[in-house]
């Protein structure tokens, strides 16, 4: 196949993957109404939800190509975090797909400014031995994006004060399963914070589901680009 027609094929797949995911936000568990963005690594910038349309009616030529600069040129305007989902991709080689969203248990944590500790071995989904919670700043903002790469250091994911939560991957089915187990984690830390004291993992308990987690279902998964 002429390269050309190679990258028309992908950025159309690309697309189809955000509108394919967008409509599984609700039914997830994730979102509601249009709250909530998707994007994937597309080229030398990436491709985007629009801003404020609902996902019933986003159709593949309605996602936004973003450059890393912030510059587009589409009839409609990126979702309006656009500015962390560049900044991931520019510090982040390894990521190639994000989802932003609102998850009642994620958010509910997040108000409360709390991190997700090792309370379950289902914790090595992130990376690590936690699920940071980012520090506040007005969506949109640089210092938002700021505060989100902190949180995501040597993670996948992570919750954004008083916000939502971010789930990273190196593909989109990957960053989507990621943002649901996220969410199932913060469900369960939170009824077992009303239960009583819970129990964090050791180090070595952690390190042991870290590495058994290496090769394991979605965990193993690579970009086709990458």
């Amino acid at each position: 196949m002429p390269m050309a027609s190679w990258l028309v094929n992908m950025d159309l797949t690309l697309r189809e993957q955000i509108v394919t995911y967008g409509l599984k936000l609700a039914p997830s568990g994730l979102s509601q109404g249009t709250s909530g963005n998707l994007s994937v690594r597309s080229g030398d910038g990436f491709l985007i939800s629009p801003s404020g349309m609902p996902y019933e009616e986003i159709g593949p030529e309605d996602v936004v190509q973003v450059a890393l600069d912030g510059s587009y040129r589409h009839r409609l305007r990126p979702s309006s975090e656009w500015r962390f989902h560049r900044d991931i991709y520019a510090a982040r080689p390894d990521v190639h797909a994000v989802v932003h969203a609102h998850p009642p248990y994620s958010t509910g944590l997040a108000i409360c400014r709390l991190d997700i500790p090792a309370v379950h071995y289902m914790i090595a989904i992130s990376g690590g031995d936690s699920i940071r919670c980012s520090d506040y700043y007005t969506y949109g903002t640089q210092e938002l994006s700021d505060a989100v790469l902190r949180a995501l250091e040597g993670r996948f994911a992570c919750l954004m004060a008083n916000h939502g939560m971010i789930a990273t991957g190196a593909t989109m089915e990957q960053a989507m399963w990621r943002g649901v187990e996220v969410e199932a984690l913060a469900r369960q830390y939170t009824l077992a914070l009303q239960a009583g004291k819970p129990v964090v993992l050791s180090d070595a308990e952690v390190t042991q589901a870290l590495e058994k987690f290496g090769n394991y279902g979605l965990m193993a998964a690579r970009s086709a680009s990458a």
